[in-house]
Formats: C-alpha cells, structure tokens, sequence
C-alpha cells in the first residue's frame, strides 16, 4: 500500500459547498492536504494546483454513487490517513468523514451559510461523528446540539 499521508483531508461537494471550504484557507493552507469533491468543471479550476481525487457524484441523484464513495472512501482514507476531516457537506463528503473517524481521524463540520434555523441532512448525519460543529449563524446554534457560533465564512 502506498503512503500517501496528509494531516487534512478536505471533503464538500462541488459548488457553494466548495466555495466555503475554500474560504477557510487560513485554517487549512498550511497542511498537507487532498480534496476530495465532485467532478464538475467550477471544481477542477478551483482546485487546479491542489492534490484532488474526484468522487462519484452527486450521490443524492444515483443511490450507486453512495456505495461507490464508501468503496472510495475507505480507499482513500486507509492510504492517506488523515488526521483530520474539514467538511463543509453535503451528501459527496459523508461518507469520506464517517470512515476517516473510524479510522481516528478528527472531524470538523461546518454548516453551511445557507443553513439559518435547520441543520441540513448532512450536518445531521456528521453530528455524531463531528469533534466539532460550526454553525454560521446564531439563530441556528440553538437548533444543532454542541454547535459553535464563531460568524459567517463569506
């Protein structure tokens, strides 16, 4: 098996999601790193002179793609090791955060900006693996047990 070891594995779907993630580059930057997100054309010009690996997606429209990205998750995960997951969401980042945390790696989730007074699906299925939740607004730190309110990303 190859060594392939970075400190973060950045996880989020392509779009806004990547955008957010992006924004956080000063919590990031100096670590070695490996995206994973969806193949789609914002992220492969975003994340051109950065280490990537494409998922399958969007699992939300093929069922398949969740599987797939389980099978690619424990892939990645076991020969990159990550110490931590920084994840913004949503469905391409679940499985890739759930199994680094089985394998020890931390998990830090930060909701999207989008989210005001609901946690969204993918927040509420990360929670339990989550060492730490970031909500970008306060009216929503209420609504998501153990959440932090630290501003807004963007």
């Amino acid at each position: 098996m190859r060594d392939d070891r970075v400190q973060v594995l950045l996880a989020c779907s392509a779009g806004g999601h990547l955008l957010q993630l992006l924004a956080l580059r000063p919590a990031w930057g100096e670590y070695t790193r490996l995206w994973i997100t969806d193949d789609k054309s914002d992220a492969r010009s975003l994340l051109a002179a950065e280490p990537v690996e494409f998922a399958y997606g969007p699992p939300n429209r093929h069922p398949a793609n969740v599987l797939r990205n389980v099978a690619m998750a424990w892939r990645v995960v076991r020969r990159c090791r990550p110490q931590v997951v920084l994840t913004t969401g949503a469905g391409t980042a679940v499985p890739f955060a759930v199994i680094a945390r089985i394998h020890g790696a931390r998990v830090v989730y930060v909701e999207s900006i989008t989210r005001m007074t609901t946690p969204s699906v993918s927040c509420r299925l990360l929670a339990p693996f989550a060492e730490r939740i970031y909500v970008q607004w306060e009216s929503l730190a209420a609504a998501v047990p153990r959440s932090l309110y630290a501003g807004t990303i963007l």
